[in-house]
Formats: C-alpha cells, structure tokens, sequence
C-alpha cells in the first residue's frame, strides 16, 4: 500500500525535515491521471514509491515470494547554487526480499542512494525506476525488474493482464481527515510473470503473478494513527482485492481504511471500511500471520495464513516491519501479499 515507505516504511524513517523548503503539492481530487506517463517520478510531491510482489514457481513446482520496492523522499524543493551532481534533492532507497517457501527461509536486502551521476531515479525519458543495479525498466506495456544481492539474483518479465487501477473516491485515496491526507494511489492488479531466479548457484525458470503498486503524496497520515495491515489478494476465480486498515494508538481502526474489488473485466469497485472485516488470528511475536478476511457483500469469506512466519524486514536504519507472501483460502483460494506496520512502535510520516 504505502511502501508500504508500506511501505515504504524504511524511507520513513530516513524522513529528514528541512528547513525553509518550499511547500510540495498535495494530493487532492481532481487529478487526471495519464498513462504511461503517471508510472514515472512526481518531483512536486514529498514522498513515492514503486512496489512489486509476487508469488511465483519453477518448473519443478519450487514455490517462491519476492518483494522489490523503490522509494523516493524528497529533501529540497527550493532554488539552489550548488551545481554539484551530488547534491541531495531527493533520496532513494530500496528493498528486496526473497522467501524460498519450500526451504522455509527468508533473504532481504535494502540500498541508500542520492541520485547523483545517475546512480539511482525515477525517469519517464528513461522509462526506467533504479538504484544502483536494481531497476524496473518499461518495454511497452510490459516491465523488467532486475536484481542482485548475496543469495540470489533474478531478471523477471511482468506483463500486465489488467489496466491500472486507481484506488479511492475521486481519484484520491484518503488516509485521514482533512484536505491533502491523502495519496495518488494506482495499481497494475495482476501482472503475469516469466524470468530466471538464480539462487546457491542453481538457476529456477520461474513464471507466477505479480501485484504492482505506485504512491504518490505528501501527507497522510494523522497523529493518532500508529500503523496499518496491508492486503494485496489475486484469487484463482481471475479477481483481485487491496484492503487495509489503519490501526490507532486507542486500539480501534479508522474509519479512512478502505479497499478496492477488480472484477475479472478489471472494472473496479470501491470498498468502504464498513464493507470488510480483517480479524487477526495467530500471531508470530507481535504481528497477527493469519487472518479472517469477510467481504460480505461479495460473498468473499477467506483466511490469509503467512507461508513463513518469519518474513520481518529489519535493517537497523529505520522501522520494523513484517511484509510477505500469503496464501487465501475459503469461499475463495488465491496468493497475495501481507504488510504490517506500527507493531514495534508507532510510525511516523511526515
């Protein structure tokens, strides 16, 4: 969802408040989106991301998760005289994360950049969002993600099944109350997926399904809010649902937690929070790793159960948080992906 930042939620807390900066732009309804020029960069807007997970086999039935997310924080809107290429205008980092299902292991990795001599952006010219050696790069309709860390490396094809979906009422996806609270928020719902993973040097031929989402904004959430649960769902009836909640410090969820349903036409239907229920069941530590998912009104009654418990992103420089592969089963069977925020602490965007 926010990036989930989350979302995601590591840029966060890389959140340097500057001093005298001018205002960024705020998300507000009325926007008209434009494709494809809106899956690239928003300079004019404080905080952004590119985030795709999958779910994905080899063609020996091996089972695999993956996580690859790009952020960008800006840090100066304001004219400046420094002509250095090094300048930081904006920050960009990135995540990876592989859960080997099977072998029951969870890898991540995570990048920090300036953009520099194009060391790392976001560029419609370019048809490209990178860091360093991780990029997701446009041919057409379709986008190749490539990466590398210590444990594996991967070059996957996603090839879009669905039109983008923009989230919300509006055109705005709100996240509190009070004008500018809110995202441009748009997903590719269903991205059909081909490539190699290379992984303790044996190569797997991979095909699966991805989700896609891009967030844009400068605001969202309010001082009560401490987190949220995230739910990307890509059931085998060829639908798809986004839910999430946002968590309070009282305990209660905010009445601004919403979904969206994609029929298998990829028409969309928004869902508000009294629409759903998410009901935590078990728990690893502190984060619930099932779920009671009701949609009533569809007919959608599912539980999410997390195919390792222990997909936790830590990296010593900003927030925990747990973000995974699940897998829905019920009225309805699918895969899809979990993200957790606020658990360790409330989280805080600026």
């Amino acid at each position: 969802m926010w990036r989930p930042i989350s979302c995601s939620v590591l840029l966060v807390g890389c959140c340097w408040a500057l001093a005298g900066i001018e205002p960024y732009r705020e998300a507000a309804p009325g926007y008209h989106y434009s494709f494809p020029r809106d899956h690239f960069e928003h300079s004019n807007f404080r905080t952004e991301w590119w985030y795709y997970t999958g779910n994905l086999r080899d063609s020996g039935g091996k089972r695999f998760g993956f996580e690859m997310v790009f952020f960008r924080q800006g840090q100066r809107r304001s004219e400046t005289d420094n002509p250095s290429a090094w300048r930081i205008d904006d920050l960009y980092l990135a995540h990876l994360a592989l859960t080997d299902m099977d072998a029951k292991k969870f890898y991540y990795d995570h990048r920090l950049n300036r953009a520099g001599p194009g060391i790392a952006g976001a560029s419609f010219a370019e048809r490209r969002v990178w860091n360093g050696n991780w990029s997701a790069r446009w041919e057409g309709e379709k986008q190749v993600l490539e990466a590398m860390s210590d444990e594996f490396h991967f070059r996957l094809l996603l090839d879009p099944r669905k039109p983008p979906v923009i989230h919300g009422v509006g055109g705005i996806s709100q996240k509190s109350e009070g004008a500018g609270r809110a995202s441009y928020y748009v997903s590719l719902p269903r991205l059909a997926v081909s490539g190699e993973l290379v992984m303790g040097g044996a190569r797997h031929a991979i095909t699966g399904t991805a989700w896609m989402d891009h967030e844009w904004f400068t605001h969202q959430l309010a001082e009560d809010q401490i987190g949220w649960d995230w739910f990307s769902v890509q059931l085998d009836n060829e639908t798809e649902l986004m839910l999430f909640q946002l968590r309070r410090k009282d305990g209660s969820i905010d009445p601004h937690s919403s979904g969206t349903y994609v029929d298998r036409q990829g028409n969309p239907r928004h869902l508000t929070h009294e629409e759903f229920s998410l009901l935590p069941q078990r728990r690893w530590k502190i984060y619930p790793v099932e779920w009671q998912i009701r949609v009533p009104s569809l007919g959608i009654a599912i539980q999410a159960k997390a195919v390792l418990d222990n997909q936790e992103l830590d990296d010593k420089t900003g927030p925990v948080y747990w973000e995974g592969a699940v897998t829905y089963s019920g009225s309805v069977t699918g895969v899809g992906y979990l993200e957790m925020t606020g658990y360790d602490k409330p989280l805080r965007l600026q």
